[in-house]
């Protein structure tokens, strides 16, 4: 269950490093939506640019090595508490590649 859930976290974050990397675009002169406010009104969208989604490559790669050190100190004494990090972990990485995946097709 272990091995499982370490390799789809390893699959999910570099899953997410690649769909992001494929998609992104440098020569965009108006940059990216990256988020939506909507008590703003007429200016909900903000936008920014490719570094944002960088950052968000940094962070499923800090979440899968975060929760697989967390795991593996965690395993000797509690097993199901390591089964459930790398749960949450597999969660944290599901949505962030939903989420960049949302923004990156907004135009």
């Amino acid at each position: 269950m272990v091995l499982l859930l370490v390799s789809s976290n390893t699959f999910l974050a570099v899953l997410n490093s690649i769909l992001v990397l494929l998609r992104l675009d440098t020569s965009r002169p108006d940059g990216y939506i990256v988020e939506y406010r909507a008590n703003l009104g007429l200016s909900a969208f903000k936008s920014g640019g490719p570094g944002v989604f960088l950052g968000l490559i940094a962070f499923s790669l800090f979440v899968l090595v975060f929760h697989t050190i967390l795991s593996m100190r965690v395993y000797p004494i509690r097993r199901h508490f390591s089964i459930a990090i790398l749960s949450l972990g597999l969660l944290l990485l599901t949505l962030s590649l939903i989420v960049s995946n949302a923004l990156l097709v907004l135009r």
